[in-house]
């Protein structure tokens, strides 16, 4: 099943296409394989864990590692991690393990489109480096200034709010 799965009514049948919430109660549904998006290198069997600085507000430490399902989701991770801190290069995605519950990412879900379609996830546990993907594709140079231009549109306006 994926995060898209389906809602039981009250016969315990599925509700077709009803938005089943991910918590850290309720997440061995989710099905790999896992992508994490970042500007930094890390070699199959790193541990990354929470308790870093952020990518997206400086000065902040993030209590959460974030992935996804999507490798679309992780490339703009990796992209926008790069871009924001100045660092060079494209970034890195890997293939990544959980090693303990997770639940939805609250900075996405439910906010612009009902659901979780970016399919993205946070723990407080760390994720095991499995393998790194070599051949993804980043977004067309307009296409990432466009984000960038939204997201100081957003901390002009004080709405660069990130639930950590």
């Amino acid at each position: 099943m994926t995060n898209q799965d389906h809602v039981e009514n009250t016969a315990g049948v599925p509700n077709e296409g009803a938005y089943v919430p991910v918590t850290f109660d309720r997440c061995d549904h989710i099905d790999g394989p896992f992508f994490h998006g970042t500007k930094s290198a890390f070699e199959a069997g790193d541990l990354l864990v929470p308790g870093h600085g952020s990518n997206f507000q400086a000065g902040r430490t993030s209590n959460n590692v974030y992935f996804s399902t999507l490798v679309e989701t992780a490339a703009w991770g990796a992209e926008l991690a790069t871009v924001l801190t100045g660092s060079t290069g494209r970034g890195h995605i890997y293939v990544v393990e959980p090693t303990g519950p997770f639940e939805d990412d609250p900075n996405v879900t439910n906010k612009k489109f009902p659901g979780n379609v970016t399919q993205s996830y946070r723990t407080r546990d760390s994720l095991r480096v499995v393998d790194e993907v070599q051949d993804w594709e980043g977004h067309p140079p307009e296409v990432l200034n466009q984000m960038l231009d939204n997201i100081a549109r957003l901390r002009e306006a004080g709405l660069d709010v990130i639930e950590d």
